[in-house]
């Protein structure tokens, strides 16, 4: 309670510091304004601190002074949350609230026993089941660390890295701009897990290159917004969401990126292999490769900067606590700085400009938590989480496949506004049970709503990670976000299988998994095919229908759809082999084809 404490107050003094009031007006100067709410908010969370042992012998009943501090402490939080994150999520924490107070006249199953404020306040500020919750906890304890390895690591020129090495793989390939920023996102999303900050990090050097080399702008845009909202499920780092997810199942983090590794390598894979279609289709080259860096030169030159991501994954597959993973690993980044040459060495500038870095980034993910925390306090303490989950079975009658589209669809709509960590631990409260009940395994649920909280930042009306990379693309935001939804259609559909079947989860039988695994590799080539319309060769209309056909069969897990999607995805092969062989012919000879 204390640590949450004295994180909370510290955070939120910094977003008064450093937010204004009004975006509209932005200042420079802290106001008068401001410092009240710096009073206010370190007041708030000192107080806890200092009457922690009389809460405790009161046994959660409030006196006055905690009422007071209580509803200081949640307007505090909303106010914050509104100047870091926007004016949604606190909304949605004032109806959830309204809810508290008011939910007895709610219609039917909605309907709970009255609350007193006084009881509402001190359910949220005196117990770790509110705002001082398993979020603001997480926050504290894991995520900071995370965030400030991010930092460190950034700092010691890993972007430019990841991009050269990126470069050196796929620049040369047809499409290479767009593929280098699949990689190069990839690469730099196992670290960052934010997708906004992955698309200004890559996306200022290859959304650039896409334009250069052909790629319509809100296409450079929507590959760059993918590619970068898919390193929130790419382990090492998979962003806050995921040491969330670790605490509510009560597994260790090692285990949930060990099991997020093969759905974000297929949601990768599809991203390539859709880049690679579009680029086939429209006659598009790669960059020759005297212009490209050498890739043995690279990573002879700044090899060394994958040392501390190797620290950090050696030590979390040992099991060794998540903070000490994470202190290590900051270490080894600090040595990593101090000891190469040029620009990016080391000085004790860049230490502290590291430190701020970190600190600013976790500001949103403070009070994000601690905004969610208010919300699962609601649902934890009016039982909405077990009415929730039984409507959603209600409505699904019981059908499983029914049961994850409405939770995919209560994720997204969630995600419009919210940031991912607080809309998957909301989603995760009142839906992930119904799942589990229907014989969803607990990750397997808590994962799919992960992925579609993930994938909110790319689905339109409120996608924030194609918003981002169509302004630096000059794009159109809307078509930007239908392009990116289309570029991601895999990530919007393996996550229905694995609930299915955990084995694209590498989960069962090692045999069974890599089946499973070669088949989805087949059924995602068939998808990009088919959503592309260009397979070995433009595709007729009937060909991209059975193609589409073919992938699904073959990405759901199972013998009978394996056989039918195999079946189907040969025979378009060979008809495609066939006419392209008898084009080449008809080529050679000097002949003319009839179109068609």
């Amino acid at each position: 309670m204390f640590q949450r404490c004295v994180h909370i107050g510290f955070v939120s003094a910094l977003v008064f510091l450093l937010y204004p009031f009004s975006k509209k007006r932005p200042s420079q100067r802290v106001t008068v304004f401001d410092l009240i709410w710096i009073a206010l908010s370190l007041a708030a969370f000192v107080y806890p601190i200092a009457a922690f042992e009389g809460q405790i012998n009161r046994q959660g009943m409030p006196n006055t002074m905690d009422v007071i501090f209580g509803g200081i402490t949640i307007v505090v939080v909303l106010e914050a949350s509104r100047r870091v994150i926007g004016p949604s999520i606190s909304i949605v924490a004032c109806v959830a609230l309204l809810y508290a107070a008011y939910g007895q006249y709610a219609p039917g199953m909605l309907a709970h026993r009255p609350f007193t404020f006084s009881r509402i306040l001190g359910f949220q500020y005196m117990t770790t089941e509110g705002i001082f919750g398993i979020p603001l906890g997480v926050s504290s304890t894991f995520v900071f660390l995370f965030i400030l390895f991010g930092a460190f690591i950034i700092k010691c020129g890993m972007g430019k890295f990841f991009t050269d090495l990126a470069t050196s793989i796929a620049g040369a390939s047809p499409g290479g701009p767009a593929k280098v920023a699949v990689v190069s996102s990839g690469l730099y999303g196992m670290i960052s897990g934010s997708s906004v900050a992955n698309v200004v990090t890559t996306g200022s050097v290859t959304i650039p290159m896409m334009k250069r080399t052909g790629y319509p702008n809100h296409f450079a845009g929507a590959v760059e917004a993918v590619a970068s909202t898919g390193g929130q499920f790419m382990p090492p780092v998979m962003g806050a969401g995921a040491f969330v997810m670790a605490e509510f199942l009560g597994v260790p983090y090692a285990r949930i990126a060990l099991l997020a590794f093969l759905p974000a390598c297929l949601y990768y894979f599809a991203c390539y292999m859709q880049v690679h279609y579009r680029a086939k289709k429209i006659g598009m080259k790669g960059v020759p490769r005297d212009q490209l860096p050498k890739f043995w030169k690279v990573l002879r030159r700044k090899g060394y900067l994958l040392a501390p991501i190797g620290v950090l994954i050696y030590f979390l597959m040992n099991y060794y606590s998540p903070m000490k993973v994470a202190f290590l690993a900051i270490l080894a980044s600090i040595a990593v700085g101090v000891i190469q040459r040029g620009e990016d060495r080391f000085t004790l500038r860049s230490f502290f400009e590291a430190l701020e870095d970190g600190a600013r980034t976790a500001l949103g993910v403070a009070v994000a938590c601690a905004c969610a925390g208010i919300i699962v306090g609601v649902i934890t303490m009016t039982g909405l989480g077990l009415k929730f989950s039984a409507v959603i079975i209600d409505l699904s009658q019981g059908i499983l496949f029914i049961t994850l589209v409405l939770t995919a669809i209560v994720c997204l709509i969630m995600g419009m506004g919210v940031p991912v960590t607080a809309s998957y631990i909301i989603v995760a409260v009142i839906a992930a049970p119904a799942l589990t009940k229907l014989g969803v395994l607990p990750i397997a649920a808590h994962l799919f709503v992960f992925y579609f909280a993930v994938l909110a930042d790319i689905t339109p009306p409120v996608c924030i990670a194609a918003y981002a990379a169509a302004g630096l693309a000059g794009a159109n935001p809307m078509k930007t976000g239908f392009t990116a939804t289309k570029l991601g259609i895999a990530a919007f559909i393996v996550p229905f299988f694995f609930c299915f079947d955990p084995a694209l989860m590498g989960l069962g039988d090692p045999v069974y998994v890599i089946l499973s695994v070669m088949t989805a590799i087949l059924g995602i080539i068939a998808l990009a095919g088919g959503a592309e319309w260009y397979y070995l060769r433009p595709n007729r209309h009937y060909e991209s229908i059975l193609l589409l056909v073919a992938a699904v069969c073959l990405i759901k897990p199972g013998w009978i759809t394996d056989l039918i999607g195999l079946a189907l995805f040969i025979i378009i092969t060979l008809s495609q082999y066939a006419r392209n062989k008898r084009e080449k012919k008809f080529v050679s000879e000097g002949l003319t084809l009839e179109k068609g």
